[in-house]
């Protein structure tokens, strides 16, 4: 299998979050920017949030303003963190609707990095079974292992995310060197 590099990005990283989460300012969403942090600092990058919770009005009616700069704030990232709890052992519906508003190819060049966090140990396998797919579906490349949580181990995601982004923070810096 070949890869092709990520386009030419001019201007600062953008490392943005897209939180699935339908309550706003939600556990998952925290987790996802603090990976977002983890991974700009990393790279030397910005950071921005996309939050579902306050777009579902807008995911399930004709194209508003303000999903329309959601979807392209998302397309144009360097790194994409999804963040989204487990619901039926997959991700949330609201992620689901937001991502189908893109075509095929829609995150073509974008390194996306999903993050779940599950109630039960057992669902913790969702980001890689049904995430991971939809993403690369959608073009984005996903070189990293996801960050997966359960609501017990949040209060020590700082540790977490610390340990993940010296394992694959690497894979990420050098895929995106490709477009510094």
């Amino acid at each position: 299998m070949t890869t092709t590099p990520l386009p030419l990005v001019t201007g600062p990283l953008t490392v943005v979050t897209v939180s699935g989460n339908p309550r706003p300012d939600s556990r998952t969403q925290q987790l996802g920017e603090q990976v977002a942090a983890a991974v700009a600092a990393r790279l030397g990058a910005r950071t921005a949030l996309v939050d579902l919770s306050a777009l579902a009005g807008d995911l399930f009616a004709p194209a508003t303003p303000a999903l329309e700069r959601a979807l392209e704030t998302a397309a144009s990232a360097a790194v994409l963190v999804v963040a989204t709890p487990t619901y039926k052992a997959t991700y949330t519906g609201l992620l689901k609707a937001f991502l189908d508003r893109y075509g095929a190819g829609g995150l073509a060049g974008v390194a996306a990095v999903p993050v779940q966090v599950a109630g039960n140990p057992v669902h913790l396998a969702a980001a890689d079974l049904h995430l991971r797919p939809v993403l690369t579906e959608l073009g984005a490349r996903v070189p990293t292992r996801p960050v997966l949580a359960t609501e017990t181990q949040l209060p020590e995601a700082h540790a977490l995310v610390a340990e993940w982004i010296a394992t694959e923070g690497p894979a990420l810096a050098a895929l995106t060197a490709v477009t510094a």
